[in-house]
């Protein structure tokens, strides 16, 4: 039972941060058409829907720019302070936020892109990101750092704590990286790219 309920939990965390950024891009796109509709305004049936979206990302942009202003920073701060204090919603919302911030927050946590040792004999090596370089926090003692490996042809992927001595950096654009592990090793990579 308790398995089951551990699945159902790491469901959630897989599942809602990209369905609420679905949603919200969705809603806000069909909330533009709509305010379009009511104006009158119709160009073509498939131009409509991308006039709708580009004015959603508009939207968003605008919220963006609201958000990082001086005056309103600090009500989004006090709104942030009370979702994290209520139960369900902090674990959902730091799971979002967290996840979110790490591929286009302005503190990106993908930017560090490595090959990871995993086995002398055979050789074999890992691609990944790594996520912290200090464990002592946790209580992890020793010369070793967190590493995420993204999964190929997926939005999850798996969190080990590894050696440093394990790990190289590899000097390619972080995005770059994350499109060739994902995409099972198909993606070219730059040969010149450089890490952001």
């Amino acid at each position: 039972m308790n398995k089951l309920i551990r699945y159902l939990l790491q469901g959630i965390l897989f599942t809602v941060p990209v369905a609420i950024t679905v949603y919200v891009i969705l809603t806000i796109t069909n909330w533009v058409g709509s305010a379009v509709d009511v104006l009158g305004i119709s160009i073509h049936p498939i131009i409509d829907p991308l006039l709708g979206l580009i004015g959603g990302i508009i939207i968003l942009i605008i919220i963006g720019a609201i958000g990082s202003s001086i005056f309103f920073y600090p009500l989004f701060k006090r709104i942030e302070h009370l979702i994290e204090k209520t139960p369900f919603l902090k674990i959902v919302y730091t799971s979002v936020k967290d996840l979110l911030s790490a591929f286009v927050g302005q503190k990106k946590k993908f930017n560090k892109p490595v090959i990871v040792k995993v086995s002398e004999n055979p050789e074999m090596e890992k691609l990944g990101f790594i996520t912290q370089n200090s464990l002592k926090d946790l209580g992890i003692s020793g010369n070793k750092v967190a590493v995420y490996f993204p999964l190929s042809y997926s939005l999850s992927g798996d969190l080990f704590i590894v050696p440093a001595e394990n790990v190289k950096m590899v000097h390619v654009q972080s995005a770059d990286f994350m499109k060739f592990i994902i995409s099972g090793g198909v993606t070219e990579i730059d040969d010149h790219a450089e890490n952001n």
